[in-house]
């Protein structure tokens, strides 16, 4: 498994892999737009069967970094792509001094294991919610807020 920054000629392999999750619910759909104004957030991970997952870390504010849109294929669950996404995130947080990072999940188990906790999501700045506006679950957001400390 390699680890890499995403390309531009990943996108539409990007754009598959996050709108196959957002069509069933687990994940806001991201346009080929968002992907290609955000492709620096990106990172994917590659094997020989190609990109078999992706996740970004979006800047929010000089003290708080979100990761998103993180998405693994199916055959690759179990398998450490989604940990090494955000182990990956966590230490570019890390080595940019950002001291918080946070999560918007259907999966809190998966953040749990990796050291995430369960926040109030109403104690997060307005700024997070900027996207949440084009959610079609707007303003009844099911997702759980997890945030990580550095």
């Amino acid at each position: 498994m390699k680890i890499r920054r995403a390309s531009l000629a990943d996108t539409e392999i990007l754009h598959e892999l996050v709108n196959k999750y957002a069509g069933r619910g687990l994940m806001l759909p991201r346009p080929r737009s968002m992907l290609y104004e955000n492709i620096r957030d990106f990172i994917v991970v590659e094997t020989e069967k190609g990109i078999v997952g992706a996740g970004a870390l979006h800047i929010m504010w000089k003290d708080l970094a979100e990761i998103r849109a993180l998405a693994v294929r199916e055959d690759m669950f179990k398998k450490g792509v989604g940990r090494k996404i955000v182990n990956c995130c966590l230490k570019e947080a890390e080595e940019l001094g950002i001291p918080k990072v946070f999560t918007l999940t259907y999966q809190p188990g998966f953040f749990q294991k990796m050291g995430f906790v369960v926040v109030d999501k109403e104690n997060m700045p307005q700024k997070v919610w900027k996207e949440c506006i084009d959610c079609p679950k707007f303003p009844n957001c099911d997702e759980i807020c997890m945030e990580y400390r550095l």
